[in-house]
């Protein structure tokens, strides 16, 4: 399946408050960086959580994509960014 992601938005509560209240998946950066990637039953809760979420508070940036199959594709995401990182997680799921 081909992600549709938004575009990145600011990593704020002004964008946290537009997102729709349904399932999805989420990754969050700084400085060129991932810091998170995760799947929700609520982007918006999920995102306006983050905010103030430990090491993940610290992203400037987030996009995201709205699809029932957010388990599913979380997983598969991971998978994909260890195998470009050597194994590792992004910062914020070490």
């Amino acid at each position: 399946m081909d992600i549709a992601w938004s575009e990145w938005l600011d990593f704020n509560s002004e964008q946290a408050s537009k997102l729709p209240e349904s399932p999805g998946i989420y990754m969050t950066h700084a400085a060129m960086k991932i810091l998170y990637i995760g799947g929700t039953t609520n982007l918006k809760k999920s995102i306006t959580d983050a905010l103030t979420t430990s090491c993940i508070c610290d992203s400037k940036r987030f996009r995201y994509f709205a699809t029932e199959k957010y388990d599913e594709l979380s997983k598969n995401l991971l998978i994909e960014y260890k195998e470009k990182h050597g194994g590792d997680l992004p910062k914020c799921m070490s």
